[in-house]
């Protein structure tokens, strides 16, 4: 890092609160002690330092970071928050690409990884849709080897240059 005055500054800042917050155990700041708390800290030191350092390429780290220790907060703080993998995998694809702005490459795999989440999160909706898939690819299954056939049927009788 070329400038370490914003990402420094942050960490100490984010960390003083934390163990302050330990040590006068107020009871309305008790969700934010654990290490969750650690993630969002150093997620926010790695975004400040992207963006006021031009150090671009720390986003991805800072908002995975940032994104995971927010996510692990909200699930302590509501219960009906999702607790699923493709939140995380949502996390991942945001981050790819907010990334993808100012990095210009990764945008493919940030569709890749909303792809994925929303299979993820949104499954149980489908899953008629699934099954039909499932029953459709199992049924064109049991007749691969038609492709055989056909292929030496083609060669067999293909008009030859």
């Amino acid at each position: 890092m070329k400038k370490n005055g914003i990402f420094s500054g942050v960490v100490l800042v984010g960390l003083g609160l934390y163990f302050l917050e330990s040590q006068l155990s107020l009871p309305f700041l008790k969700i934010f002690q654990g290490w969750p708390s650690l993630f969002v800290i150093f997620g926010a030191a790695l975004l400040g330092q992207a963006y006021s350092a031009r150090e671009y390429q720390h986003i991805f780290s800072g908002i995975v970071l940032f994104g995971f220790g927010i996510h692990f907060l909200l699930i302590q703080l509501w219960k009906s928050w999702p607790n699923e993998t493709g939140v995380l995998f949502f996390i991942v694809a945001l981050a790819f690409l907010l990334s993808s702005r100012k990095m210009k490459t990764g945008l493919m795999q940030s569709l890749l990884f909303f792809a994925l989440a929303f299979v993820m999160l949104f499954s149980e909706r489908f899953a008629h849709v699934f099954h039909i898939i499932e029953t459709s690819i199992s049924f064109i299954w049991k007749f691969w080897p038609l492709t055989f056939i056909l292929l030496g049927v083609y060669i067999l009788f293909a008009k030859k240059k």
